[in-house]
């Protein structure tokens, strides 16, 4: 614990009669509990502050989930045990439920490295994707709390989303406006409205234009409406976006 110094000082400096050296010895107080109480600011905010923990899910073994923390080995963890503070609360097909500071998180099998806990580090805005197989980027995130898998597209003005991936990440796509889209396969009916939360690793954006289609997609495409808040580099296999605003 630290202690803070009383700033009562035992002799009385206002008072007649007091020795010359006084305002001497007051102004050495002054100086002392000014250190003092500033190295007791610095000690309790970094008490505040948590290191956030990297958390990625490699895997299935069975029932445990193969878990990375903090870029350390990946380890087979079963419900229940809990590993580096990461406890695992259940696991099903490719995701795994993690409970980390007390709080609950929901991963998936080749998602982005996530970070949890960590408070007052300021706001992440950098992403770095690889390129995947036909040099697409695909790369797993996170819409509105629920797992997804994104591939970049630069043509498409927002980010779009299969209807059937809408319905397991409950959004109430039918309340949005009707649109009609153009796909590959002819004219789709579709539904504009607005995500709460797209988040890639430790980057979130918020309230981000989307379109639901009625026509089945194999991933959610991520569009301008994400894209565009960032500065976009590619370098031969890698992709880096740089956050805007």
């Amino acid at each position: 614990m630290c202690r803070c110094p009383s700033t009562t000082s035992g002799t009385d400096v206002g008072r007649p009669g007091r020795s010359p050296t006084a305002p001497h010895h007051s102004d050495t107080v002054v100086r002392a509990l000014r250190r003092a109480i500033g190295a007791c600011g610095l000690l309790l905010a970094a008490a505040g502050m948590a290191s956030a923990q990297s958390v990625t899910l490699q895997g299935m073994l069975g029932a445990k989930a193969l878990i990375m923390v903090d870029g350390g080995a990946p380890r087979g963890v079963a419900v229940g045990e809990t590993h580096k503070g990461v406890k695992v609360v259940s696991t099903s097909g490719e995701h795994a439920v993690l409970e980390i500071g007390g709080k609950r998180h929901t991963l998936r099998v080749g998602d982005a490295p996530a970070s949890f806990g960590g408070k007052g580090t300021g706001e992440r805005s950098r992403i770095v994707m690889q390129v995947g197989s036909g040099g697409h980027f695909v790369t797993g995130g996170v819409i509105n709390g629920r797992t997804v898998q994104f591939m970049v597209d630069t043509g498409a003005s927002v980010v779009a989303i299969g209807a059937s991936d809408a319905t397991r990440m409950g959004l109430d796509y039918r309340s949005g406006q009707p649109v009609q889209m153009s796909t590959a396969n002819g004219m789709a009916l579709g539904w504009r409205m607005k995500l709460g939360s797209v988040r890639i690793g430790d980057v979130e954006v918020f309230d981000v234009d989307a379109v639901v289609s009625q026509a089945p997609m194999p991933y959610v495409l991520l569009g301008n409406s994400f894209l565009g808040r960032f500065q976009m580099t590619r370098d031969n296999d890698q992709m880096v976006l740089e956050r805007r605003y």
